[in-house]
This record gives C-alpha cells, sequence and structure tokens, in this order.
C-alpha cells in the first residue's frame, strides 16, 4: 500500500479522500489554487502545495503543477478525484514517466472510453444497445447539420471528452444546432480542453440509470449495482438513489452484465461508471464511462458497506480485488442529496461568498461529506458543489423520510443554496412514488423551489423567543418581543424569510398571523440545560435549551430549543429546524438590493464575460440575448430585460465582472424613439 498519496482536488471529494487515506494510515497532500488558500481541504491534508492563481486551467488543470507537487512531497501516489484531471489520460501518462502511481485506469484505458465517440463503437461492437446517433470527428458545423437530419430530432450535443453536464445541450429543431454546437464546444473546451463532439438523438422521458463496476489489473471484474441519477438540471445530477426504483430485475441483471462487458473489453482497472439511458418501455441505451469516482459514489457505499476509495488505492497498488461478485451484498435504500452553490428560483444562478453558518445534520443513516464549515468561501471559478447529503434506510420509504428530516435540519448561510428545492423534490408525488423521469424538475414550477415551513414550527420558534424567563437567560438577548402590544418577529430557513406579527391574548397566550391564518396559541416552558440526542445540536460551552410545549388548533406538540448565536434550533421527536433570527422588515418593505436604472443590464453574478452579442445601437427584442457569462464552469446567457436600442456596451469578452456590474445600457422604444418590431 501506498505511503503518502497526493489528492489532485479540491473541495469534497479532496476531504472525502483524505478521510479513507487517514483510516488506512496513509498520509496525504494537498494542492490548491490561489482562491483555496486556507481551504478545508488544505488543512485537512499533512502537506499542502501551492499550484498556482485561481483560474483552474492555471492551477487545478495544470498536471505538470501536481506531478512536481508531488515529486516534491515524496507522493508515491496521485489520486485525481472527479472533475478537473480526473479523466486526462495525459495525466496518467505524466504520472508513469515520473514513478508515480495514478489512482485511476490506464491512460490507454482512459483514452479508449473518456473518447465518447471510441466508447460508443466499442460498445456497438460488443452488442451493446446505443442511441442513434453521429460521431462529429473532423467535420466542421454545416457538415454536422446536414448529418443531424438523418439522426432526427430531438438531438443531445455532447462533449466527446468529459462528463458532468458540461459541453451538453438538448436541441429541439435544426435551427437552435449552429449556436447549440458552438455553446457546447466552448464549455467543453473551457472544462476539459477538448472541444470534440458528438450528436445523438435525445430520449424524452427517459430516465438515467448507470453501473457502478470495479477491475483490478488481474482481470477480475465485478459490478455493485446501479444507481438512478434521473433528477437533473441542465444535465448535471441533483438527487441520486439506489437501487433504481421501478427497475425488473431482468433489465437490472442484464444492465449490469452490459457494463461489465464494456470495462471487460476496454481492458479497464479501478473503480469506474456505466451510463445508460432507460426508455419508458424498459429499453436502455449504452451512453458513455466515466473512468474516474463518481460524484455520487456514496448511495452505493451506503448500500454495500464497502469504502470505493480505499478498493481504487487496493488496485492502484497493485493488489487483487479483496472480494468476487458473489461477495456483494446490497441492503435498503440510500439517497444522495447534492447541496450546491445556487438559486434556482433564477436559473440555477451560481453564488458565490463567504459562508457565514454551516450546520451539517446527525442522526442514523445520515452522512454528510462537505467541503466547507463554517467562515469558508465559495469562490466563482469552480464548481458550485459544497456538499452532498447521503441517507440510508431499510426502505425506500425510510430513506426518503430521513432525507426530508435531514435536509431540514441542514444549514448553510452566507451564499444561495438549493436546499429548498431538494425538500420540494423530495416532498413531490412523483419522486415520493419513484414516477419521476429526466423532466422531472422542468415539470415543477418555480414556486415549488421556494422554502418553506410548517406553521407548527415557527409557532415553536415564536414560543421560544417569547414565553418569559429569569434575566440572566441568554434568549433575553433577543429584544425583539415586548410585553405589551404587537411585534414582529422574522426568520430565516434556506433562504426563505418569515416575518410573523405577534401580540399577547392573555396569560400564556398569544396571536400570530401564520400561513394567513390569524392562529391563538398557548405555551408553556421548562428552562433548560434540556438533555437532547447526542450529537443532534452541538453547542459548546454553556447550554441555552429549552423544553417547550405549543397547544394550537387543537393539538399539543412538545419542542427542544437552542440558542446558537443568531441561530435557533428546534427538534421535536425525530425533527429537526434550523431557523436563523432577521431583523424584522417594515410592513411593505421588500427585501434586496436598491433598485438598478431602468434599462441598465447588469451582470447577475461574477464571471468571465465570455461573448458580447450585441452593438452599440443596435435594436433588441425583449428577453434577446445580449451577453454570455462563464461562472462556476458553467455558460449562462444574459438577456435583455424589455425591447428598445442598445445605448452602450460596457463589457467585452475575456473580462471579469462582478455581480451588479452593467454590462449592457438599453433605451427603451420610447426614449429612442424606435421600437424594434
Amino acid at each position: 500500500m501506498f505511503e503518502k498519496v497526493l489528492v489532485a482536488n479540491r473541495g469534497e471529494i479532496a476531504v472525502r479522500i483524505m478521510r479513507t487515506c487517514d483510516r488506512l494510515g496513509i498520509a496525504t497532500v494537498a494542492v490548491y489554487s490561489d482562491a483555496d488558500r486556507g481551504a478545508l481541504h488544505v488543512r485537512r491534508a499533512a502537506e499542502a502545495v501551492r499550484i498556482g492563481p485561481a483560474r483552474p486551467s492555471e492551477s487545478y488543470l495544470d498536471i505538470d503543477a501536481s506531478v512536481a507537487a508531488a515529486r516534491s512531497t515524496g507522493a508515491d501516489a496521485i489520486h485525481p478525484g472527479y472533475g478537473f484531471l480526473s479523466e486526462n489520460p495525459a495525466l496518467a501518462e505524466a504520472c508513469v514517466a515520473a514513478g508515480i502511481a495514478f489512482v485511476g485506469p490506464s491512460a490507454a484505458a482512459m483514452r479508449l472510453l473518456g473518447d465518447k465517440a471510441a466508447a460508443r463503437r466499442l460498445a456497438q461492437e460488443h452488442d451493446v444497445p446505443v442511441l442513434p446517433g453521429i460521431d462529429a470527428g473532423e467535420r466542421d458545423d454545416a457538415q454536422l447539420v446536414d448529418a443531424a437530419a438523418s439522426v432526427g430530432f430531438p438531438l443531445m450535443v455532447k462533449a466527446a471528452g468529459g462528463g458532468g453536464g458540461r459541453g451538453m445541450r438538448l436541441v429541439a429543431t435544426a435551427d437552435e444546432l449552429p449556436e447549440a454546437l458552438a455553446s457546447a464546444r466552448r464549455e467543453a473546451t473551457a472544462a476539459f480542453g477538448d472541444g470534440r463532439l458528438i450528436v445523438e438523438r435525445a430520449v424524452v422521458g427517459g430516465r438515467h440509470v448507470e453501473v457502478q463496476v470495479l477491475a483490478d489489473a488481474r482481470g477480475n471484474a465485478i459490478h455493485l449495482g446501479e444507481r438512478d441519477c434521473s433528477v437533473q438540471r441542465r444535465h448535471q445530477k441533483v438527487i441520486e438513489e439506489t437501487p433504481a426504483p421501478r427497475l425488473g430485475d431482468d433489465t437490472r441483471a442484464r444492465m449490469c452484465e452490459a457494463a461489465l462487458t464494456v470495462v471487460r473489453a476496454a481492458g479497464y482497472a479501478n473503480a469506474g461508471t456505466v451510463e445508460f439511458l432507460l426508455d419508458a418501455d424498459g429499453s436502455f441505451y449504452f451512453l458513455e464511462v466515466n473512468t474516474r469516482l463518481q460524484v455520487e459514489h456514496p448511495v452505493t457505499e451506503m448500500l454495500t458497506g464497502l469504502d470505493l476509495v480505499e478498493l481504487q488505492l487496493r488496485v492502484a497498488a497493485g493488489e487483487a480485488l479483496p472480494l468476487s461478485q458473489a461477495d456483494v451484498r446490497r441492503a435498503g435504500c440510500a439517497i444522495e442529496c447534492r447541496i450546491a452553490a445556487e438559486d434556482p428560483s433564477r436559473g440555477y444562478l451560481p453564488s458565490s461568498g463567504r459562508i457565514t453558518y454551516f450546520r451539517a445534520p446527525f442522526g442514523d443513516g445520515v452522512r454528510v461529506d462537505s467541503g466547507v464549515e463554517t467562515g469558508s468561501r465559495v469562490p466563482p471559478e469552480y464548481d458550485s458543489l459544497v456538499a452532498k447529503l447521503i441517507v440510508h434506510g431499510d426502505t425506500r420509504d425510510e430513506a426518503l423520510r430521513r432525507a426530508a428530516r435531514a435536509l431540514a435540519a441542514l444549514a448553510v448561510e452566507g451564499v444561495h443554496t438549493n436546499v429548498a428545492l431538494l425538500e420540494a423534490v423530495v416532498a413531490s408525488p412523483a419522486f415520493a412514488e419513484g414516477r419521476h423521469d429526466l423532466a422531472l424538475l422542468e415539470s415543477m414550477p418555480r414556486a415549488a423551489f421556494v422554502a418553506q415551513l410548517p406553521a407548527d414550527v415557527l409557532l415553536a420558534a415564536i414560543a421560544a423567543d417569547v414565553l418569559p424567563s429569569s434575566s440572566d437567560d441568554p434568549w433575553q438577548a433577543l429584544g425583539a418581543w415586548r410585553a405589551s402590544g404587537p411585534a414582529r418577529l422574522a426568520y430565516v430557513h434556506h433562504g426563505g424569510t418569515f416575518a410573523i406579527d405577534i401580540e399577547r391574548a392573555g396569560r400564556g397566550r398569544w396571536r400570530a398571523l401564520v400561513d394567513g391564518r390569524d392562529r391563538v396559541f398557548e405555551a408553556d416552558l421548562t428552562p433548560g440545560p434540556f438533555p437532547m440526542r447526542e450529537g443532534e445540536i452541538p453547542a459548546p460551552g454553556k447550554p441555552a435549551d429549552r423544553a417547550i410545549v405549543v397547544r394550537a388548533d387543537g393539538d399539543e406538540t412538545s419542542w427542544r430549543a437552542r440558542r446558537d448565536g443568531a441561530h435557533l434550533l428546534l427538534a421535536s421527536g425525530d425533527r429537526e429546524y434550523v431557523l436563523t433570527h432577521a431583523a424584522p422588515a417594515a410592513s411593505g418593505a421588500h427585501a434586496g438590493t436598491a433598485a438598478h436604472r431602468t434599462g441598465e443590464v447588469r451582470a447577475p453574478m461574477p464571471g468571465v464575460v465570455v461573448r458580447v452579442l450585441v452593438a452599440e445601437g443596435e435594436a433588441v427584442a425583449d428577453r434577446q440575448p445580449l451577453a454570455v457569462l462563464e461562472a462556476m464552469k458553467i455558460e449562462h446567457i444574459v438577456e435583455s430585460t424589455a425591447e428598445g436600442r442598445v445605448r452602450a456596451v460596457r463589457c467585452e469578452p475575456g473580462q471579469r465582472v462582478a455581480e451588479g456590474d452593467i454590462l449592457v445600457e438599453i433605451e427603451s422604444g420610447a426614449e429612442s424613439g424606435d421600437a424594434t418590431s
């Protein structure tokens, strides 16, 4: 086994790999860019080496820098994690040349399977079904547009040299294809340094199901079952689970055998994932092979009890797989929710900044893989993933309940997150019943992604804040409550603000406007300290706990509460919530930044201008694309907010902009005297 491993990655996957190395007694080396100086993965490792500035091409994508860091620290292996260089055969070759083990497949296998066009041909040669499609090869865009007609629409344009949703575009008509090709090529080049594309028939209403495989250099290959990854946005996975719901045993067996056929044909060794598209009629089609550890590998670990990183390390060290196919045991159901720094209500715009508060949930069957903590910075240069919440249950229903409870107890503040969206998906009938497909998120109304809080939670929060107690009680530091007259309390939960008007309605009774209803409730308090479950609500120092009983609408609920600075932590039975006290806004006030002048189109997030699509004096229509920004490795189109004429263009390609910077100024039709037609 290795003595020292350099992790050529960042964030949660770097921390995850280091955890296994620590358990095995292997020293670890972190690499970091200027944007990640002081990051959690840097402090977690025994050693750390700076490899360049924030831009990925000058740091995490710099092969020479990572290999040099390994040599200078005496590392005898490099683990690439996922993303960045993980599927670049040049890194594997550089490791061999430097006498360093690469924790992954050989460069030859990676080059074969990492090329989607070549992998597609390999699958066809071994009778694994594929979708109709064309390899872009040396064809120019005009030739591709002509050839696409033979495949039929809708089409999927995909990067040939990488995955993770980068460089993918769904194309409904021939008119959309030229821009989709250009955009996908730019994004693929930025993410993988490889702009080659393939085009395949798109399946509407299908599901994304993948098979986890493991193989060693001695010819042994096994699968660890399948994962359903059908909850996606912008072709990137949001929620994954295993086993896949509504998948027949026969289809599962054929799919897993097809996956092993492909990896055996490629002479593959190490962990990998073979991805398939499952049609509504049960037919499945080969999509690609991810020649690396997947983001969603923890659900397989939760179901099998195996450590996939350990198995990767052992295979890379030349050991045989320590188990056969007959040894693989899968029990229960596991679900993973990806916690991303993005705003679903604004088209999934990425959100960067400093995390002012982070609290991970605890409990049976709950695991959190995180690359951040309170005080961590989320840089705009990298992927928006900050943590993964994984739950396991004996049944799918139990796993769903644990996922819902754990999401409610999770707190990430300082940046926008998708936690409210994840809660909405887990609670949706389609997902709960296993009837979802790749179109699930598109079918859900945007309003469903707004944070929600049950009325009884808000009443418990009010009771915790307004019930009288001794003058030296730290709860009295709130200062929001007055003994007589109405008051307003405000709480923040998963990005949503809940402002509540309250007033006393008698001894031990209060009236509150909650969910549009005038509710009268009673509450009693038993001062703390009140015992809470081990690890349930961490509180360093002197605890400030309360036991509260709330009676409303004929129901009585017991709660345990704790203050953690500005945060209120509530627990009732196996339910947990984290609320943050906010300054109550005046009636009718609106949150947000000061209004911008009409006609100023501003950057919705920090990023780099990729293209400017209009010129000064040009007439524009409402919602017409004006510019393309790249942020967190994804391209985002900035649109006009009204029709008119371009007064001025304030940006240029390659320019780095901050959130709120003016990109384009537009005169309205009335101002310019010439509205667009």
